[in-house]
């Protein structure tokens, strides 16, 4: 079965079919002005299992996820606590606490994770394609995209130019052609206005322009957040990418102004498939930093654990909305529990003296190869995780029935059974069956490998060198990397 997907653009069902066998995966990533929290983990779960299942289905895949690291909502938070003194000190802090949960949640990493600051050349160059080719223009410092010159403008979102209010505050409506243009370049820094709708109301007010500023053609200032993305994404990709993924909230007006901006300045699509990820819900609203009704995803790693957070999301299509409540993790705890003894249950019988070479259990082996095709049919159906995870569950009770139901297991159905689980709930869903999740809680490894190096300094003090090269060797060979130094042996995980 061909994988189709769900196509904002069009509103319609369609056959994915990339350029080549190389996909170019764009996915709109975070501005790091706050902890993450769970509404933000569930678009970045859904592109990971994007990119596993592309991947599985034999593919290779550009994975390009941004983080937008100059925003006004980071140069509110100035001076705050820890934060910093400056924007970049304050984006810098929370992106390495979001690198750390991303981590935790087992997520692939993308091929790079650009940011807008490294970008700022790019950006203005493609402003000035923008100024030449007349869609955009210079007004007080700023540079605006004339949207009255783009004929597609609104085709993503199905609005009306006539229709649309104006996308800025009032000190920029007074600047602009049209109401519905939209700001590429922003004169100066963010002003203490600016700056005070999204500042702690407890905290000392910022009484001066704050947050970094860059030259350009058009005086000092900032980058617009539409413009961000068209440039990384071209610059790491293609004018033209496969698959454009975000959150449904991010449709109209950022979206809407990447496709404007972007195939405004070459002349070509900018994104073929555009998949859209449905919001996270708590207590009827939207999970949102704004809203103060989050739950973060550090806490939830903590109290949870990666596999039963990434359970959880596979509990609904990517395309749906989903609802977070006591009741809906701890479901998500019970089908992970579930899924974790069905494969401890099916490794030790494998492996115990009770599993046999001649004995044959016809329903297990029909369910093994039921499982991989119908879990195969139902990600090809826009990603359905959902169905794909009722086919985990039921291969789960069919290991179960078999090993109530007999005294001798057949070797080779569990062997299949648990390959499967592996495959399928491991490398395609990104669940830690047997072993701990690649970005997890990493404590207990690295004090095991502290162990092993305490042990090799030993041989070593004892003149024991060739046991000594052979437990470096080892640990090589498990991925560790070991430094000799002066201050004594380091590692770091490859």
């Amino acid at each position: 079965m061909t994988l189709s997907v769900t196509n904002t653009l069009s509103g319609e069902r369609e056959d994915f079919e990339p350029h080549g066998d190389d996909v170019l995966l764009y996915v709109c990533g975070l501005t790091v002005s706050d902890d993450a929290h769970l509404g933000h983990a569930r678009l970045w779960m859904h592109a990971d299992i994007m990119h596993r299942w592309l991947e599985y289905e034999g593919y290779d895949v550009h994975h390009v996820e941004n983080f937008t690291d100059v925003n006004e909502k980071i140069a509110a938070r100035i001076g705050e606590d820890d934060l910093g003194d400056d924007e970049p000190s304050v984006a810098a802090h929370f992106m390495s606490d979001v690198i750390r949960d991303m981590r935790g949640l087992n997520l692939k990493r993308a091929e790079v994770y650009p940011r807008v600051t490294e970008h700022i050349p790019e950006i203005i160059d493609l402003i000035q394609t923008l100024v030449e080719r007349g869609h955009a223009y210079e007004s007080n410092g700023s540079v605006y995209f004339d949207v009255t010159t783009f004929d597609d403008y609104g085709k993503l979102s199905n609005q009306n130019i006539d229709e649309l209010q104006s996308q800025a505050d009032t000190d920029e409506r007074s600047e602009k052609r049209n109401a519905a243009d939209f700001a590429l370049w922003k004169a100066g820094a963010v002003s203490p206005e600016e700056a005070a709708e999204h500042r702690n109301p407890d905290l000392d007010p910022i009484t001066d322009p704050c947050g970094e500023t860059w030259e350009s053609p058009w005086g000092e200032g900032r980058p617009g957040w539409h413009i961000e993305c068209s440039a990384m994404s071209m610059t790491h990709l293609d004018e033209t990418i496969d698959i454009h993924v975000g959150g449904r909230d991010l449709v109209f007006p950022h979206h809407e102004n990447e496709i404007a901006q972007s195939e405004a300045a070459t002349g070509h699509t900018f994104a073929r498939y555009w998949l859209h990820v449905g919001l996270l819900q708590t207590d009827g609203d939207k999970m949102s930093s704004s809203l103060g009704n989050f739950f973060t995803v550090s806490d939830a790693l903590d109290e949870f654990g990666a596999d039963v957070i990434r359970t959880f999301y596979l509990s609904t299509a990517y395309g749906s909305e989903q609802t977070y409540s006591e009741e809906t993790i701890s479901e998500a705890q019970e089908r992970w529990d579930r899924l974790e003894r069905a494969y401890e249950a099916a490794v030790d019988a494998c492996d115990s003296p009770d599993s046999r070479t001649k004995v044959e259990a016809t329903d297990l082996r029909e369910t093994v190869e039921a499982t991989r095709e119908n879990f195969r049919e139902a990600m090809n159906d826009d990603f359905n995780v959902r169905e794909a995870m009722a086919e985990l569950l039921g291969l789960a009770s069919a290991v179960n029935r078999h090993l109530a139901d007999t005294d001798l297991y057949d070797y080779r159905a569990l062997r299949e059974a648990i390959e499967t689980f592996e495959d399928l709930g491991g490398d395609v869903f990104g669940l830690s069956f047997g072993a701990a999740g690649e970005g997890g809680d990493v404590s207990l490894a690295e004090d095991l490998v502290q162990l092993v190096l305490d042990v090799r300094e030993a041989e070593r003090e004892a003149g024991n060198w060739d046991r000594a090269d052979n437990l470096r060797d080892d640990l090589a060979a498990l991925g560790v990397e070991v430094q000799d130094g002066d201050e004594g042996a380091t590692f770091r995980f490859e």
